[in-house]
């Protein structure tokens, strides 16, 4: 533990949530956002075509997709984790979180239909080309760090960036806090481990008993906590420099990054200000 820092109880490292994630039009874990999930036919076809998996969506959101655009029943996609042999790294151990790579997924390829097994196989599969080729590797070797432990990092940029600008610097929170011994304190592993989304953690909240929870619990996370794009995973090997410890997004477009601890405070105070003013009144 960082000697000098406040204590666990007192930090607050991030306070994002959906007000941010709307104005920005961000796709983060958890939050429901409007995006393309399906790519129609032509005109007047009620087929899906393609399945897309955005940025930032969790597992268990790309089981539902699945099921929902292949006219599945609900439980279907995750049941059929059982029976397909996933290319996953060692570290996984068999959680496909953070291997689930957003991209867009024809449903017929040489006149096969797609099935739960082989959309989960082209997910991993794109993230292993993806994440094991020479940049992203060498990325994390350069970092001493493996990947899986890279895509963990990328996965918390993922939540937590308001902007694709600020993913380095996230990403520098991240690892300057390790460096110094602090826990990570990041909301978005609380909201992971309380399967949910919001800005509104409790003192109650960094109290749960979870490997989640960076408030309690040293270091990363046991996997990540969502499934992100190659941005984070690029911020993720080559954060930006700087000397940061704190970050909050004020407002939209708005996210202050800083050292100090009494900075950080006033941003923080700033935000909820903000909140109380955004907020509709009784």
């Amino acid at each position: 533990m960082h000697m000098n820092s406040p204590s666990r109880s007192a930090i607050r490292l991030t306070r994002r949530g959906r007000l941010v994630l709307i104005a920005t039009g961000a796709v983060v874990a958890g939050t429901a956002v409007a995006v393309p999930l399906l790519t129609w036919g032509e005109e007047g076809e009620k087929k899906p075509t393609t399945l897309v998996v955005p940025e930032g969506w969790r597992s268990g959101q790309v089981y539902e997709a699945v099921d929902k655009t292949l006219a599945l029943p609900a439980g279907t996609t995750k049941k059929a984790m059982a029976k397909v042999d996933l290319k996953l790294p060692e570290d996984a151990e068999g959680n496909p979180e953070g291997y689930l790579f957003p991209a867009t997924y024809p449903l017929e390829q040489n006149g096969e239909k797609a099935t739960p097994e082989s959309l989960l196989a082209a997910m991993v599969d794109t993230a292993n080309k993806k994440f094991n080729g020479a940049p992203i590797a060498a990325g994390a070797q350069r970092n001493a760090m493996n990947v899986y432990q890279a895509v963990t990092i990328a996965s918390i940029v993922q939540a937590e960036a308001a902007t694709e600008a600020d993913m380095g610097k996230v990403a520098r929170v991240v690892f300057n806090r390790l460096e110094r011994g602090m826990p990570l304190q990041m909301d978005s592993t609380l909201n992971y481990a309380l399967n949910r989304s919001t800005l509104k953690t409790t003192q109650a909240d960094t109290r749960i008993d979870s490997p989640y929870n960076s408030y309690q619990r040293m270091g990363l996370p046991p996997t990540p906590i969502d499934n992100p794009g190659e941005d984070a995973v690029r911020a993720a090997i080559a954060p930006t420099p700087g000397d940061w410890l704190y970050f909050v997004t004020v407002k939209p477009g708005d996210t202050r990054f800083t050292a100090d601890y009494a900075e950080h405070q006033r941003n923080v105070a700033e935000f909820n200000r903000n909140q109380r003013s955004a907020s509709p009144s009784k």
